[in-house]
């Protein structure tokens, strides 16, 4: 699949308009009726109808040498029957028209899979690139 920052999280940084360790930043599950477009997304609202289970909020956030990384993730008991397509984050400001998409990760280990009740783990990568770096 495929990995990414949204070329408008890109413009957003770039301006100030969110900060990485004080924001909430979260991470959503998203079914394959998702279909990722790294120009053009740029908020919740685009992908809120194809997310499978409750967003995670990031924790033990840091940033350090260009990447942006964060503790691992687990999804609890994920209902079963979709396909699981990957991970996006972002920068949840409470309003869904207004909470920036930061990256898409297609790329997890095991992705796409068909859920089947149990949990979905995700381990960040534990190399230079973490979650994700510009």
């Amino acid at each position: 699949m495929a990995r990414f920052i949204y070329t408008k999280a890109k413009e957003k940084a770039m301006t100030g308009q969110f900060n990485l360790i004080s924001d909430s930043i979260k991470a959503a599950l998203v079914a394959n009726t998702y279909t990722p477009n790294a120009t053009t997304d740029e908020f919740y609202s685009t992908i809120a109808a194809h997310v499978l289970d409750e967003d995670i909020t990031l924790t033990s956030k840091s940033v350090a040498g260009g990447a942006f990384d964060a503790a691992d993730v687990t999804w609890s008991a994920v209902a079963a029957g979709d396909i699981a397509l990957g991970v996006v984050t972002y920068v949840d400001t409470g309003n869904p028209a207004t909470s920036i998409l930061l990256h898409f990760n297609g790329d997890v280990s095991g992705f796409p899979f068909t859920t089947n009740g149990s949990d979905v783990t995700v381990n960040w990568d534990n190399g230079a690139f973490k979650i994700f770096a510009f």
